[in-house]
């Protein structure tokens, strides 16, 4: 991987940890829409696959799918007091700017969601970009790289499920991946990011040193 200039993130589960809450509100989500239920075992195996094919296994109906959006929007901005961003997050963002760094976050959240989150925190980035469609973080990239100014081959997309790795690539953005996030890392390395971090203190030396 090649020295950034910008790096863009994702937010759940690549910043923030948000796993358990997903499974918390994870049963409320399928009864009110009358989704597939799987087991245990089931909900683990899904974190392999891709999310078109986690919404064909859970039988989400595209009809439905604004729906389902914006209940878990809502839901995550009330749930933003509680939420944690990984230990080392806080500083590593900071860091990336000191060293002239560029970043931004794109995610599917709303705004107000994740700035209460990088408030609380104290942690300014240069742009967020929120509201992604769930297959529609090529179109966010290309606007980001428009507007920051930055070649793609000086950027890199970091994120923990593989849409982010599918929306950078088209562009000629380079690729992290995160190992602690949704999507298990062996399903991530199956599609070849450019660095798959190990962990928070991994994605430093690969990005800072």
């Amino acid at each position: 991987m090649t020295a950034p200039r910008l790096v863009i993130f994702d937010f759940d589960g690549t910043l923030a940890d948000t796993y358990d809450w997903f499974m918390s509100i994870l049963d409320e989500a399928i009864a009110r829409f009358r989704l597939h239920r799987p087991g245990p075992d089931e909900i683990e195996g899904m974190r392999v696959l891709s999310a078109r094919e986690v919404m064909r296994r859970m039988k989400v109906r595209p009809w439905k799918l604004p729906a389902i959006v914006k209940h878990t929007r809502r839901e995550k901005l009330k749930a933003a007091d509680a939420t944690q961003l990984f230990e080392g997050i806080p500083e590593l963002l900071r860091d990336l700017r000191a060293a002239g760094i560029k970043v931004v976050v794109v995610s599917s959240d709303t705004a107000e969601s994740v700035k209460a989150v990088l408030d609380r925190e104290g942690i300014e980035v240069d742009l967020l970009n929120c509201g992604a469609s769930l297959f529609g973080k090529t179109n966010k990239f290309k606007k980001v790289l428009k507007t920051m100014g930055v070649e793609a081959r000086d950027t890199v997309s970091i994120g923990d499920e593989i849409r982010d790795i599918e929306a950078a690539r088209p562009l000629g953005i380079q690729t992290g991946a995160v190992s602690w996030g949704y999507t298990l890392p062996e399903a991530l390395a199956r599609h070849n990011p450019t660095h798959l971090f190990a962990d928070v203190a991994d994605m430093r030396r690969v990005l800072l040193d």
